[in-house]
C-alpha cells in the first residue's frame, strides 16, 4: 500500500472506529490500571485519611501533568512538519528548543508548587493528617515534574517520527515498574504514601530513558542545545503550546472544584471521590480512546472533502459512546459492592461511590459526546471551540452546579451537579459541532489555521498523566498506511 493511501476515505467508517479505538484503549487500559492498584495498594492500609491524601496530592500533581501536555502537542505539531517537509535539520533544532521550553516550563511549575504545597493542599480542602500525608507525598513527587515533562516531549517526538509503538512502550515499561515496585515500597518497607511516591518517581525516570534514548540513537531527532536558536522557535512553540496549556488544564481546574467541595463534608467523601478517580479511567477507557481515534478518519476525509463521512464518523461514534457507556453502567451498578470491599470502604466513602456506580456514571454519555466534539473541531481547523467548550464544562459548567448540589444534597449533591453540568456542555457541544458540520455539507467558507501545525492540537480531556496517550492512536495511524 502507497503511503500516501487515505485509508479512512473508504471502506466502513463504523468499522474504522472500531479497530482503531480497540488498539488505543489497550495502552490506555496498562496504564489506568496502574493508578488503580496504586489507589488499591494504599486504601488497603485500612487508613482513610492516606486514601484522601493520595486523592488531593493526584488533584495539584494533575495540574501540573496538564500542562507539561501542553508541550508534549508542541513537540509532536512542529517536529512532525519539519519531517514531512524533509527538512531533517530543523526537526532536530526545534525538537530541543521544545524539550528546553517544556523543562524550563515544568521547573518554574514545580518550584512554585513546591512552595506553596501547604497553601495549595488548603486550597482544594485538605485539612489535618491527611493534608500532612499529601505533602509529604508531593515533596517527593513535584521535584520530578521536570523529568516527567522531558519524557512526554521526547515520546511526542518519537510518534512524530512515526514510531507510535517505541512511544507506547516507554509509559508501558513505566507502569511496568510502578506497579511492580508499589507493593514493595508501600508494604514490605513500610515506607506507606512516601512508597508510592517514590515509586512513581522511578517510574517517571524509566519513561524517560525509554523514550530519550531511541529520540537521540535511532532517530537522530536532538541536537546541541542553543540559545539563539531557542529564542528563535520560542514564537512558534508558545502559539501551539499556550492554547494547548489552557485547553488540557481545564480538566484538573474542575476536578480541584469538585475536590474543594466534597473536603467540606469529610475525609470518608475525599477517600471514595479519589477511588471514583481511578475506576473511572478504567472502566471509561474505550470513550477515552474513542476521541483520539476518530481524529485521523475525520482529518482524512475533511482533506478529501468528503463531508458525508466526516457527519457518518460522528454519528457512528455517539452510537459507540452511547451503547458502550450504557454497557459499563450496567456492570458498574451489579460490581459495586465489589469495588467497595475491593478497597476497604465504609461509611461515607462507600456511600459516595455507591452512588455514582447508581446514578452519576450515565453522564458519561455526554461526556464522551463532549471528547468527540474537541477532536472533531481539532480535525476540522477549529481548536478554540475545543479550548472554550473545555473552559466553559471546567468553570460555568461545574461551580454552579456543584455549589447548588451541594446545599441541595451535600457531598453526593456534589456529584449530581457535576453530572448536571456534564449534561449541558455534552449538549452544548452537540449542538455547535451538527452547525459547524452543516456548514462544510452546504460548502459554506471555513476558516481554517494556515499553518497545518495548530491543527494538531489536541485536548487531553480526562484526569491522569497518562493522558497523552490519546496521541497514539493517531500515530499508530499512519505507521499502518506507511506499511
Amino acid at each position: 500500500m502507497s503511503k500516501h493511501h487515505a485509508k479512512f476515505v473508504e471502506g466502513s467508517t463504523m468499522k474504522h472506529i472500531l479497530v482503531m479505538t480497540g488498539a488505543g484503549s489497550v495502552g490506555l487500559m496498562g496504564l489506568f490500571v496502574v493508578d488503580l492498584l496504586d489507589m488499591l495498594f494504599i486504601s488497603m492500609l485500612g487508613q482513610v485519611e492516606l486514601a484522601a491524601a493520595i486523592g488531593f496530592a493526584g488533584t495539584l500533581v494533575f495540574f501540573s501533568t496538564s500542562i507539561s501536555i501542553g508541550t508534549s502537542i508542541a513537540m509532536g505539531a512542529l517536529v512532525s512538519k519539519a519531517i514531512g517537509a524533509k527538512q531533517r535539520q530543523k526537526a532536530r533544532e526545534i525538537g530541543t528548543s521544545v524539550i528546553i521550553t517544556a523543562f524550563c516550563i515544568s521547573t518554574i511549575v514545580s518550584i512554585v508548587m513546591y512552595a506553596f504545597i501547604p497553601e495549595l493542599l488548603h486550597a482544594i480542602g485538605a485539612r489535618g493528617y491527611a493534608a500532612e500525608r499529601a505533602a509529604d507525598y508531593l515533596r517527593i513527587l513535584i521535584p520530578s515534574g521536570p523529568f516527567l515533562s522531558l519524557a512526554m516531549s521526547c515520546g511526542s517526538g518519537l510518534r512524530a517520527a512515526g514510531d507510535a509503538k517505541r512511544s507506547m512502550w516507554s509509559k508501558l515499561y513505566g507502569g511496568i515498574v510502578n506497579a511492580a515496585l508499589d507493593p514493595l515500597f508501600i508494604f514490605g518497607f513500610g515506607w506507606n504514601v512516601e512508597g508510592a511516591a517514590i515509586a512513581s518517581v522511578i517510574a517517571r525516570f524509566t519513561v524517560l530513558f525509554f523514550s530519550m534514548y531511541p529520540l537521540i540513537k535511532v532517530y537522530d531527532l536532538l541536537a546541541m542545545p542553543s540559545l539563539s536558536k531557542w529564542l528563535r522557535d520560542l514564537r512558534s512553540i508558545c502559539s501551539i503550546a499556550v492554547p494547548a496549556i489552557i485547553t488540557n488544564t481545564a480538566t484538573p481546574i474542575g476536578n480541584a472544584i469538585i475536590t474543594a467541595f466534597i473536603a467540606k463534608f469529610g475525609e470518608d467523601f475525599v477517600a471514595g471521590y479519589a477511588v471514583i478517580g481511578r475506576v473511572v479511567p478504567v472502566s471509561f477507557c474505550i470513550v477515552f480512546a474513542l476521541s483520539g481515534a476518530i481524529g485521523p478518519i475525520i482529518g482524512q476525509n475533511f482533506g478529501a472533502e468528503r463531508f458525508d463521512r466526516i457527519k457518518e464518523t460522528l454519528k457512528n461514534s455517539i452510537v459507540v459512546t452511547v451503547m458502550y457507556v450504557i454497557v459499563v453502567c450496567i456492570i458498574l451498578y451489579f460490581a459495586q459492592g465489589l469495588i467497595i470491599d475491593g478497597f476497604k470502604l465504609t461509611g461515607d466513602a462507600a456511600i459516595i461511590v455507591a452512588t455514582f456506580c447508581t446514578y452519576i456514571a450515565i453522564s458519561y454519555v455526554f461526556n464522551g459526546i463532549l471528547f468527540v466534539a474537541n477532536a472533531s473541531f481539532n480535525n476540522l481547523g477549529k481548536p478554540l471551540y475545543s479550548t472554550a467548550l473545555n473552559l466553559g464544562k471546567a468553570t460555568v459548567g461545574t461551580y454552579p452546579f456543584v455549589y447548588f448540589g451541594a446545599h441541595m444534597a451535600g457531598a453526593v449533591g456534589v456529584l449530581y451537579g457535576s453530572a448536571i453540568g456534564t449534561v449541558v456542555f455534552g449538549s452544548l457541544s452537540t449542538l455547535v459541532l451538527r452547525r459547524h458540520v452543516n456548514h462544510l455539507m452546504r460548502g459554506d467558507e471555513v476558516e481554517v489555521d494556515n499553518d497545518p501545525a495548530i491543527k494538531c492540537v489536541n485536548t487531553q480531556p480526562f484526569c491522569s498523566h497518562d493522558a497523552m496517550l490519546i496521541e497514539e492512536v493517531s500515530a499508530a495511524t499512519k505507521n499502518k498506511e506507511n506499511e
